[in-house]
């Protein structure tokens, strides 16, 4: 058996009044261009929590502790073309500080609160996937994996 690396992704369910916290990605972004997606990022060199509460600072300016991290909804993607699989762990965040402001502008254009039963398309098709979940209580989607 070969050892398979797997990129792990730290992603932020931002809720507040039965509204989700999403971005638009620019469209000349190499995944998901012009598509609605939560903020997130790569886990480097760290816990996924870390990560979390990192890119929440860096993406949004938004101060997160890691107790406040819940984790609500993981995906399990196949990478595309032959690329490395995905593990994507979905964090609802119950508490924060401060507001959502365009931090990094190269990989968000804006930031929108959208209500739960209208979400906008398109959408990162894993994120649709993982808010459809959490919707429903479950707690792991795979995607990709049968041929």
């Amino acid at each position: 058996m070969s050892f398979q690396p797997t990129i792990v992704g730290a992603h932020l369910y931002f809720e507040r009044r039965g509204e989700v916290l999403l971005g638009l990605r620019p469209p000349d972004a190499l995944f998901g261009a012009h598509a609605w997606h939560v903020p997130a990022g790569h886990v480097e060199r760290e816990s996924a929590r870390a990560c979390a509460v990192r890119e929440a600072a860096e993406e949004l300016g938004i101060t997160v502790a890691e107790p406040d991290l819940e984790l609500v909804h993981t995906v399990h993607l196949r990478g595309r073309e032959g690329g490395l699989p995905r593990l994507q762990l979905f964090f609802r965040v119950h508490r924060w500080s401060g507001e959502p402001q365009l931090r990094e502008p190269d990989r968000c254009v804006e930031w929108r609160w959208w209500p739960l039963h209208a979400l906008p398309d398109p959408m990162v098709e894993y994120t649709v996937a993982a808010l459809e979940g959490m919707a429903h209580g479950w707690p792991y989607t795979d995607m990709g994996w049968s041929l």
